[in-house]
């Protein structure tokens, strides 16, 4: 694979008290562009950004925002995400299925340890096994018509049936966790899911979920180009030193 490995640190991981300050650390590590994790609390149970968020960090910097859209019925929300300022949408196949999470417990309870848990970090999410083409596709061309960029994303647990639509999409994003909570392990059985859908497209496949520098390899090795890393990025003393490592090969 000849394509430049690009990383793309996770706001979600960040301090956001100090957004321009996490902004400036992301610009000044050499990173490619900014991942923005939005939360509805139905796809998942979490509820992270929104548009706002978006529009506030695209007054801050004028790196590409990959914005991955983690909501049910993400055509309703297109217009307000692009005029916010993304570069990079994301959605997932799964938001197209009728099926819903089991209800997380209220109140994010805490396990023996006194960590947040829910059902996400339990390894549960939503699966697919074929995807509602029609409905994905229109999205796809509500995001081209407003001159951005598009990006399918499948949970850990859905297979490969993005054969339809790859003609359609700019990027195809395959999660590694379970998507709802930063700080997760890296789901190594997503591994031969990067190589199969490598074998049969040419665009952008970006990883996303418990990326860092001692699986990296695995994953460009595998065929991924864009790297998601949001624990490890900020959690890194020196960032620049942190890209740097997620881009050996």
């Amino acid at each position: 694979m000849n394509k430049k490995i690009l990383v793309a640190p996770s706001l979600l991981s960040a301090d956001f008290l100090t957004l321009k300050d996490e902004i400036r650390k992301i610009e000044d590590s050499g990173a490619d562009m900014i991942h923005l994790d939005v939360m509805d609390g139905h796809f998942v149970p979490n509820i992270t950004i929104g548009p706002l968020i978006v529009e506030a960090a695209r007054r801050c910097t004028k790196m590409v925002l990959d914005v991955h859209l983690m909501i049910e019925d993400p055509h309703k929300f297109i217009k307000a995400f692009v005029e916010a300022g993304s570069d990079i949408i994301t959605i997932h196949a799964e938001a197209y299925d009728g099926s819903r999470l089991p209800p997380a417990s209220p109140g994010f309870p805490r396990d023996s340890q006194g960590s947040r848990q829910n059902n996400l970090t339990k390894g549960v999410s939503k699966k697919i096994d074929k995807l509602d083409e029609e409905k994905i596709k229109e999205t796809l061309k509500q995001i081209k018509h407003f001159g951005k960029k598009t990006g399918i994303s499948l949970n850990p647990d859905s297979p490969l049936c993005v054969d339809g639509i790859l003609k359609d999409t700019d990027m195809i994003l395959l999660m590694s966790v379970h998507p709802g909570f930063g700080g997760q392990g890296f789901i190594e059985g997503v591994l031969p899911k990067i190589k199969a859908l490598r074998k049969i497209y040419s665009g952008d496949v970006e990883v996303d979920g418990g990326i860092n520098d001692k699986n990296a390899r695995l994953v460009i090795d595998a065929g991924a180009n864009i790297l998601v890393a949001g624990s490890y990025f900020f959690g890194a003393e020196d960032k620049k030193e942190a890209v740097r490592k997620l881009r050996i090969i």
